[in-house]
């Protein structure tokens, strides 16, 4: 009986002591997240962002031009096959294939259509032929019709002047009919020559129709321009261009065959940060196909207009990276993380900018762990930290959150108040 009592006032005390420990531990680890110290070190300015990897320099693989200077109405283009991306491609081989039926309809109109304008050519020829013949020979017919008239008029002049009269009268009646038969064929070889050429206008136009169609159809069958590797065109909503998509009558690149040694990184800033973004920057670069290995860059060109992306609330500016040197394990679309660093600072106080707060006139200040509140200068910031100018020494711990007894707190530097006043003043 006594044993067992001694056993349980023995794990009693035990429990007691394991409680009081344990809080001690935690309210210390508490109060430590209460605080964050001042560090005095490196610090760097930097703007994180996604991006893809594109060639600076490429050669494009081009669907055939079916609408400019066609003599036909130009019909989407659709693509039935195509080499997978990545392929690479020596100067001629074979790349893409775009649906031929709507074209090769329409060429088989045009071509029927071409053999019946010819046939009617021909037998226009062959009826005017026919036609010109007979008024030919009905000239030559009145021109011997005249030649008796007068024959008989000469032969006449002893007979009665009634006679002599029907005779001159005949001839000029014969006459009048041949100058009508000449007129009636020069109006018929006329009229047989328009037609002609308008036949020949109409026949002319569908034969370049034909031509022009096969021009086209014998570009439905895509090949390389020069060797490379094959990468997907995107169109304006980011979509690959592949097999069963329709080429853009305005935009006919299929694919493109990138100069890898010459690779950007394109990127986006919102206009929020893009200030802050300058051309020749040093730009540190991760690809998420070979994660341990970090690549370097600088800001080769930023946009002068921003953007509406479909997945941005804000504008946002095109910024290209161009990589330091080539890596052959380096492909157009693959995506990459991309740290633009901005300023890097050395020997400078930094805290976590949480720390820093303002009231209405905007003078920064922190509440240190020394129960003050130290009005401060601060300097530049990233997403995580700022540089305090004045107001901290390292090592120096400032709360993360606002105290519950903030009020009770001694306010300090009110000489740094002044130099807040005139940096406020000069960013108006």
């Amino acid at each position: 009986m006594k044993r067992t009592i001694i056993i349980t006032l023995a794990v009693f005390v035990f429990t007691m002591i394991a409680l009081y420990v344990f809080n001690k531990l935690t309210s210390r680890q508490d109060r430590n997240l209460m605080f964050a110290e001042a560090v005095k070190g490196d610090f760097e300015v930097s703007i994180s962002t996604p991006g893809e990897i594109l060639a600076e320099n490429a050669i494009d693989i081009k669907a055939p031009e079916v609408s400019r200077g066609r003599d036909f109405r130009a019909q989407p283009l659709r693509i039935t096959d195509m080499v997978a991306e990545g392929t690479v491609v020596k100067k001629g081989d074979y790349v893409a294939t775009l649906d031929r039926t709507q074209y090769d309809n329409t060429l088989k109109d045009e071509r029927e259509r071409l053999n019946e304008y010819r046939n009617n050519i021909e037998m226009k020829k062959m009826d005017t032929a026919v036609t010109l013949t007979n008024l030919r020979n009905n000239i030559r017919n009145q021109l011997h019709t005249v030649e008796e008239a007068e024959i008989t008029l000469q032969n006449s002049k002893y007979e009665p002047p009634a006679t002599i009269r029907q005779a001159e009268i005949n001839l000029e009646k014969q006459k009048r009919l041949l100058e009508q038969r000449k007129r009636g064929y020069e109006l018929r070889l006329a009229q047989v020559k328009r037609d002609l050429i308008r036949q020949n206008m109409y026949y002319n136009r569908i034969e370049r129709r034909v031509a022009s169609l096969e021009e086209v159809l014998a570009g439905f069958t895509i090949t390389a321009p020069s060797p490379g590797m094959v990468v997907y065109k995107r169109d304006r909503r980011g979509t690959k261009i592949k097999i069963g998509s329709t080429i853009n009558m305005a935009d006919r690149i299929v694919a493109t065959l990138p100069d890898l040694s010459s690779l950007l990184s394109r990127i986006y800033i919102s206009e929020i940060e893009i200030r802050k973004v300058k051309t020749g920057q040093n730009v540190e670069i991760k690809v998420d196909a070979f994660p341990n290995k970090v690549f370097t860059g600088k800001v080769y060109t930023v946009a002068n207009i921003g953007e509406q992306l479909d997945n941005s609330d804000s504008k946002v500016f095109e910024v290209m990276v161009k990589f330091d040197g080539s890596d052959p394990d380096l492909r157009p679309a693959m995506t990459t993380s991309n740290k633009v660093v901005i300023q890097r600072y050395s020997d400078v106080i930094y805290i976590p900018t949480e720390c820093v707060h303002a009231e209405t006139d905007g003078i920064p200040f922190v509440y240190t762990r020394d129960k003050t509140k130290q009005i401060v200068v601060t300097g530049d910031a990233n997403d995580k930290h700022i540089i305090i100018e004045q107001g901290l020494k390292p090592k120096q711990s400032v709360y993360i959150m606002t105290p519950e007894n903030a009020d009770e707190f001694i306010v300090r530097g009110e000489e740094l108040k002044e130099i807040n006043h005139e940096r406020m003043t000069a960013s108006k």
